[in-house]
C-alpha cells in the first residue's frame, strides 16, 4: 500500500475518499506499467500513471482488469498534462468516455508535428 499517494490522489480528486484500492492494484499496476512504460498520447516515460477508462469508483468490478487501464502522463510534454486531460478532461472529478478515441487523434497529431 502507498498512503501518502492515496492521500494526494483523493485530494485531487482522482480517487473518491470512500472507496479503497484492491490489495492487489498496485501489483497489477506496476505489471501493467512494465509493458506499457510510456504515454499512449505523447510518447513520454516522465510522471506516468496507468489511468482506468472507466473509472473504479463507478466499475469496481474493472479495477483490475488490464483492458481498462491505459498509460498516461503527467510530465507536460509538449505543456500539456496528459492524464489531466485526456483522461479527465481537466478536472480529476471527471472522466472521459471517449479517452480510446481521443487518444488514437491526439497521438497520430502530436507524430505529425
Amino acid at each position: 500500500m502507498h498512503p501518502v499517494k492515496d492521500i494526494i490522489d483523493n485530494i485531487q480528486g482522482k480517487k473518491p475518499w470512500l472507496k479503497k484500492r484492491n490489495k492487489l492494484w498496485y501489483k497489477v499496476r506496476k505489471i501493467f506499467l512494465k509493458d506499457n512504460c510510456t504515454c499512449a498520447v505523447c510518447g513520454g516515460n516522465k510522471k506516468i500513471e496507468v489511468h482506468h477508462i472507466k473509472p473504479f469508483y463507478l466499475f469496481p468490478e474493472l479495477e483490475l482488469d488490464i483492458n481498462n487501464l491505459i498509460t498516461l502522463c503527467e510530465n507536460k510534454k509538449y505543456g500539456v498534462n496528459c492524464h489531466l486531460l485526456f483522461g479527465h478532461l481537466g478536472d480529476y472529478k471527471k472522466y472521459n468516455i471517449n479517452v480510446i478515441n481521443d487518444v488514437k487523434i491526439w497521438k497520430d497529431k502530436l507524430q505529425y508535428k
